[in-house]
């Protein structure tokens, strides 16, 4: 069955960096394209960043447009989410998803904080 398994999040300042990271399992990794979404506290999931399969094409919500970089390794099955110039409003839980399949991870908490 597909397993997620995002990793990475934590506590960190405005300004700070972190670098996410989602293991993929269950299906064939380097056929589908790949979405971070985030859910804030009292708010719906949002998309955030998504990579097409051999990474040439990349889009970005326009909230992180410039602060966050998505990238993927197809040999490792897994997909990377840079996030710099962290804000309080980038708080929420991360998750990696591929597009049209509908299985989630546990997700990562992300935390911007002073």
């Amino acid at each position: 069955q597909v397993q997620l398994v995002e990793s990475g999040g934590g506590l960190v300042q405005p300004g700070g960096s972190l670098r996410l990271s989602c293991v993929a399992s269950g299906f064939i990794f380097s056929a589908y394209v790949m979405r971070y979404y985030r859910q804030a506290p009292g708010k719906e999931r949002e998309l955030v960043a998504q990579i097409m399969t051999d990474a040439r094409y990349t889009d970005y919500a326009n909230s992180v447009k410039g602060r966050f970089t998505i990238s993927r390794d197809n040999a490792k099955n897994t997909v990377y989410l840079q996030m710099n110039s962290l804000t309080p409003e980038d708080t929420g839980v991360y998750y990696c998803n591929p597009a049209g399949i509908g299985s989630w991870g546990q997700g990562t908490q992300v935390t911007v904080s002073s």
